[in-house]
């Protein structure tokens, strides 16, 4: 931003011999990626790793597979220095949602105990919450979180729902839907003031912020490294530094099921665990190439850009003013309201982001919450502001029409 409070553009990020940053990524020609957040996207470099280690695999599985676990423990080593956690309070799991069932599956039984999220949390992990909550035989409660809660009335609405009952907490570090913060922080201090088990759920975290569990107490902290950190897909980490960590065990048993956590999770049997060994290619190419606090300054610059203009492009479409107040707004995620009617419901959101796709060339988040829609921009070192000109120009007039 000027000093006049004006956005400005950012200039596009270059590759070290001068190239625009997308080359290093295979992300079609045809297509404007908007919409990191969700899949994100893998360097060439670390799809070609990737490759070349399951060649290996196949050449030779009789070698490959009893020695697996010590190159998953080495992949494991480099990715704890990147989040700046103890390697050995660190296990691999394929995305968030898999370590949220592992804690899930392996938390001490509580009779008719209630579990607490928020209306802001992951579909799929909420959904896991509710299917323990009724073999607990106790109900989940839900704490309402205004989208322009701040802070201290974010930390509030949740406290107020914890009870005697409660057995556990469950959290967004970063919201999906919403692309927020949650003050993980200071619930975590209170959880475990009252003893209360807290899972974080930090899916969109690894990237995003340069030390994640700084300040954090938590039980369990799940993080996906393949969307802002641009791993390969199936690549996230399950952090537990609690009480409760010895007792987390994957949610396959396998030759290393005897082992202390983490070490049990490094052996899986025949699984195609090639993603973790080369999530560290993409975490190291980001680092070596910009370095990361660059790549996260420039995220941020390109998401302010971004949300202004389509706002503005909005705003003077349709007369009404799409600005949306979030209380804790994220660097690289941002929201921006689309016209009255679209996107109202998940369904509808996705089948948008679907139509966008097909019929506009943009890979998009479209997302909904308390019958709003909105459209949820991401941002990454690959994107320029053509990409957000471009939606402007072509996406901003069609979604204007359809909602007519």
């Amino acid at each position: 931003m000027s000093e006049t409070g004006v956005v400005t553009a950012p200039r596009p990020l270059l590759l070290a011999d001068g190239r625009p940053a997308r080359e290093a990524w295979s992300l079609l020609a045809a297509h404007r990626h908007l919409n990191h957040g969700s899949f994100g996207a893998v360097p060439l470099v670390a799809q070609r790793e990737q490759h070349r280690l399951r060649e290996e695999m196949e050449r030779s599985p009789g070698t490959w597979f009893p020695g697996l676990h010590t190159r998953v423990a080495a992949a494991r080593t480099e990715i704890a220095a990147f989040l700046r956690v103890a390697a050995d309070d660190l296990a691999l799991v394929p995305n968030a949602s898999g370590g949220a069932s592992v804690v899930y599956a392996n938390l001490p039984t509580r009779t008719r105990g209630e579990i607490v999220v928020t209306d802001h949390g992951y579909g799929a992990v909420t959904m896991g919450a509710r299917r323990l909550a009724r073999r607990w035989g106790g109900t989940v409660r839900t704490a309402h979180v205004p989208l322009d809660a701040g802070e201290d009335e974010a930390y509030g609405a949740i406290a107020a729902q914890l009870t005697d009952a409660t057995g556990l907490i469950v959290l967004d570090h970063i919201t999906s839907a919403t692309a927020r913060w949650m003050p993980v922080e200071r619930i975590g201090a209170l959880a475990r003031e009252r003893g209360i088990p807290l899972l974080i759920d930090g899916a969109h975290v690894p990237g995003l912020a340069a030390d994640p569990l700084a300040g954090v107490d938590c039980d369990a902290w799940v993080g996906n490294l393949h969307k802002f950190g641009c791993a390969p897909r199936g690549t996230s980490a399950l952090v537990a530094r609690g009480p409760l960590r010895d007792a987390f065990h994957p949610l396959i048993d396998s030759w290393g099921a005897e082992e202390p956590f983490p070490h049990r999770f490094d052996t899986q049997g025949t699984l195609d665990v090639t993603s973790y060994l080369a999530a560290p290619t993409s975490l190291a190419f980001i680092d070596g190439t910009w370095g990361w606090d660059t790549a996260r300054t420039y995220m941020r610059d390109l998401a302010d850009y971004a949300e202004r203009l389509i706002a503005d492009a909005f705003a003077e479409a349709t007369g009404t003013d799409a600005t949306v107040d979030v209380g804790m707004p994220v660097n690289a995620l941002r929201l921006v309201r689309i016209p009255e009617g679209l996107g109202t419901t998940r369904a509808d959101a996705d089948a948008l982001r679907d139509r966008v796709a097909a019929e506009l060339g943009f890979e998009a988040a479209f997302t909904s919450f308390g019958g709003a829609g909105y459209f949820r921009l991401s941002t990454h070192v690959y994107n320029t502001p053509a990409d957000f000109e471009d939606f402007v120009e072509r996406a901003v007039p069609a979604l204007v029409e359809w909602a007519r």
